[in-house]
């Protein structure tokens, strides 16, 4: 470890605690209908898309018919970034004449873009023109992001009213997100990271001569304004295989911390959102303080285990020390010019936000690196989360533990003065097993069948920690990958889609029908037997409950991958 890698550390944090509310407070304004300057200007927009729509703003939704508008219109999402997938050869703007994309690679791209995935079985340089890129990529990267954070204000909304059929209105929600939020961040940002050296270009690739008189291909395209909101959304694919590690989409250090800052901001500021509009800001900010938790111990220990360095170069007198000529620690997969202290900083970053972007190769990283980056998604994208569904997985945890101290004492459990009854508690329990579900079940049919094996590149422990990981990565929600698995194969391809699709719509769906219950109850006052929720004892709860449930469920998978590589690896280097 390095004081230069604290110092980025603590910039980085220190940014994100001091947008938080800002941040919270415009987005509540935005939700709520309420002027602000965007608004006003781009007011005449949002009503002619309502209108083109025919969709009435003043008429909300009950949850059946919220649920049913974000089901249609995920699907027409798949089915139209599946088109131009399949389409592409004949489609303008492919400068490169890139083929089309076989059945099983695009279905599987398709999925995972409408869940806000961004898994990728392909390199997007030499798979995807200029137009897919575009117009499939970044429109669902946008609106998968809508939707996120759309199901999370759901689910606020029904803590915030009292016996109101309603949620809102989905056609409304999407909107507003994609034009008051979204796209007023994405275009400056987009502009700075042009100004910094990635490209923004249509042209075709580029053949130069080198040095030494070689010919190389240099691709490029219209990378800026993917590269935001690819971050921004926390969708995380790539426009390059290399993804951030690329750069053309991270030039330099300062990049790599504003693209940190995209993945966090705006999972993080819901939080100040959900205490704004139940009317108490203190329980945004206990949220807030347990993802700060669980991502101060994911991030030490990953950062611990990366400035260690490899024990097996212990003995064979290599110098992992950090000094003046070198950063120190295991360089393996990640670029000198961030070195271990930001590489690390961004995967912790990513993990915990399900964003998928990365700077560094994870399959590179220590056994004991590759367990915190598997632990960071196996908590159920509660550690900020993608935008929304770090805030919505976050109040089903809420609602476990006041479910586990309503038991204890014998009282029926409430929170925010709802009581919470059978119903919620199944459908919070169903949300919570189903991504668990998909990463076990396909983790354990993977390493056992012949098709799964076949893409193993390295045997042992190692190779189910890369089964694992892309089980987890994709139910999860989150898109990055221990690349040694090749996955673009029929039975990953079909597999991975099945556990993304069921990581998305297994959750969301339950989660609005939590909404639309709680919305229909009356409040309940507070008494001397309701446990208080604002402050360090419920955080503290909160942060138990889900590391246990966390251990419960995935230490025996972990025992098996990562820690049985450690041991291996410790083992190994003692002979």
């Amino acid at each position: 470890m390095t004081w230069e890698g604290w110092t980025q550390i603590a910039i980085f944090a220190a940014v994100v605690a001091a947008l938080v509310k800002p941040l919270g407070f415009y987005i509540e304004r935005v939700l709520a209908g309420e002027g602000t300057w965007v608004q006003r200007r781009l007011g005449p927009i949002e009503g002619a898309v309502y209108r083109l729509a025919g969709v009435d703003p003043a008429r909300e939704q009950a949850w059946p018919a919220y649920a049913t508008s974000l089901l249609v219109f995920n699907l027409a999402g798949i089915l139209l970034l599946y088109a131009i997938l399949r389409l592409q050869a004949r489609l303008p703007l492919n400068p490169e004449a890139l083929p089309a994309v076989a059945p099983d690679l695009a279905l599987n791209t398709a999925i995972s873009f409408a869940t806000n995935t961004s898994w990728q079985a392909y390199g997007g340089e030499t798979t995807l023109s200029y137009l897919s890129q575009m117009a499939g990529i970044a429109v669902q990267s946008f609106l998968s992001c809508a939707v996120g954070i759309a199901v999370a204000i759901t689910l606020v909304r029904g803590f915030a009213r009292c016996s109101v059929p309603t949620i809102g209105n989905f056609w409304v929600d999407i909107t507003r997100i994609t034009l008051y939020i979204l796209l007023p961040v994405s275009i400056p940002v987009a502009l700075f990271l042009a100004w910094q050296g990635v490209p923004q270009t249509f042209a075709a690739h580029a053949t130069v001569t080198t040095l030494d008189g070689a010919t190389q291909i240099l691709a490029r395209g219209p990378v800026a304004s993917q590269d935001v909101i690819k971050l921004l959304s926390g969708d995380g694919g790539g426009f390059f295989n290399a993804n951030s590690a690329h750069p053309f989409e991270n030039p330099n250090a300062v990049t790599g911390i504003v693209e940190m800052l995209l993945i966090f901001l705006v999972g993080a500021a819901l939080t100040n959102t959900f205490g704004r509009m139940v009317r108490d800001e203190r329980q945004g900010w206990v949220l807030f303080a347990a993802m700060a938790a669980l991502f101060t111990i994911g991030l030490a220990t990953l950062y611990g285990a990366e400035s260690a360095g490899n024990p097996a170069f212990a003995g064979l007198g290599v110098d992992q020390v950090a000094g003046a000529a070198q950063s120190g620690g295991n360089l393996e997969g990640k670029e000198v010019r961030f070195g271990v202290g930001q590489s690390s900083l961004f995967a912790a970053v990513t993990t915990a936000s399900s964003d998928g972007a990365v700077n560094a190769m994870h399959d590179s990283f220590t056994p004991l690196g590759g367990l915190a980056l598997l632990a960071n998604m196996m908590l159920d994208e509660v550690i900020v989360g993608g935008p929304g569904s770090g805030l919505f997985g976050m109040l089903l945890f809420a609602l476990v533990a006041v479910f586990i101290a309503g038991l204890m004492v014998g009282r029926t459990p409430e929170y925010l003065g709802k009581k919470i009854t059978a119903n919620e508690v199944k459908m919070t329990m169903l949300a919570l097993l189903s991504v668990p579900a998909a990463i076990l079940g396909g983790a354990a049919v993977a390493s056992v069948v012949p098709a799964g094996l076949a893409g193993l590149g390295n045997a042992g422990p190692h190779g189910f920690s890369e089964i694992l990981y892309a089980f987890t990565s994709a139910a999860a929600t989150n898109g990055s990958a221990f690349a040694g698995l090749s996955v673009n194969t029929p039975f990953y391809n079909l597999g991975l889609a099945l556990a993304m699709f069921i990581g998305r719509f297994m959750v969301v769906v339950p989660v609005l029908c939590i909404a639309g219950t709680l919305a229909a109850k009356r409040s309940v006052p507070a008494s001397a037997g309701t446990l208080p929720t604002t402050g360090a004892q419920f955080a503290g709860l909160l942060v138990g409950v889900i590391v246990i449930v966390g251990g419960l469920t995935f230490l025996p998978a972990l025992v098996l991958g990562p820690v049985a590589e450690h041991v291996a690896l410790i083992a190994g280097s003692r002979y």
